[in-house]
């Protein structure tokens, strides 16, 4: 298959290149300058320009795009480039499929879409929930219609925290762990829905190939674990204790809303969608994850 990559340069997206090179799939890569290489295609999201072309005989695209989301605080104008780093560039890819007649438009998303949903498990079909992460889902999923209504095969990839050994969120605590640092966040039962960086490249070639899967996917480890489960776990695989609670009035104190969205909230979601056409996890526990991704 001839698969063109948006966001191909992230953590994500870099990996998702080698994998579906490593399958034997053409992969194209749009970048937001002049293309400089043979499997390079420019395109200017903001002015809604794409190089001609760059769609030619193309089976798939893959939309990895969106500003990150924890690496700096929550000001106004920081909200709005997060909701306009992912609405903006889905919108134009979304027009161009349906233009171009690709048959195939494979969307980021994440589980917050779901809200803070508490110990209650959650798969594709549970409602949307509230708060400023669940808007943004809401809007970069909705992105996606000029490619659906165009009879597109649309599938939206809702995320979890993706355990990488090169980046994401263990490139954040791990050092904090090594330095006994380590411990759970506020009451330690909010969920923290994880995947391997493995089975989240994995995930996106299968949304790719497979006819069966449509609509909201939720790429998430099988077995779902409190922020407490995960902090214990990643003490085990770095070798350290957890002796250091981070209380919950002090991650709200300096973090605000960012903080009680991302650290104090949590989906308990699984990945019905996924398992029910026949995906098969590498990593079915987050210690078998964290283990592939720290080498224990």
């Amino acid at each position: 298959m001839r698969v063109v990559v948006a966001g191909s340069s992230g953590l994500i997206g870099t990996a998702l290149v080698a994998h579906l090179r490593g399958a034997g799939h053409e992969v194209l890569r749009l970048v937001r300058r002049g293309s400089a290489a043979p499997d390079e295609r420019g395109w200017d999201p903001p002015a809604g320009t794409i190089e001609d072309g760059a769609f030619d005989g193309v089976d798939a695209v893959v939309n990895l795009n969106g500003a990150g989301i924890g690496n700096r605080p929550w000001s106004g104008a920081r909200k709005q480039l997060i909701r306009d780093s992912r609405n903006v560039p889905t919108d134009v890819l979304a027009t161009a499929v349906a233009r171009h007649g690709v048959p195939v438009l494979v969307s980021g998303s994440a589980v917050g879409y779901y809200g803070d949903t508490g110990d209650h498990v959650v798969d594709e079909s549970a409602p949307s929930g509230s708060g400023f992460l669940a808007d943004v889902c809401r809007d970069w999923e909705a992105a996606t219609a000029p490619a659906a209504d165009a009879g597109v095969r649309v599938v939206l990839v809702r995320t979890g925290q993706v355990l990488s050994p090169s980046g994401g969120l263990l490139a954040r605590l791990r050092p904090l762990f090594k330095g006994f640092l380590g411990g759970r966040i506020g009451p330690g039962t909010q969920y923290l829905p994880w995947v391997s960086l493995d089975d989240h490249v994995a995930a996106l070639q299968f949304a790719v190939e497979t006819g069966s899967l449509s609509g909201p996917v939720n790429v998430t480890g099988p077995v779902p674990v409190t922020n407490a489960e995960f902090t214990r776990e990643l003490g085990q695989a770095v070798g350290r204790p957890t002796p250091f609670p981070v209380p919950a009035p002090v991650v709200t104190a300096v973090l605000g809303e960012m903080g009680r969205e991302l650290l104090l909230s949590g989906q308990r979601a699984v990945p019905t969608a996924l398992l029910d056409n026949g995906f098969e996890f590498r990593h079915h526990t987050v210690a078998d994850a964290l283990s592939a991704a720290i080498g224990t």
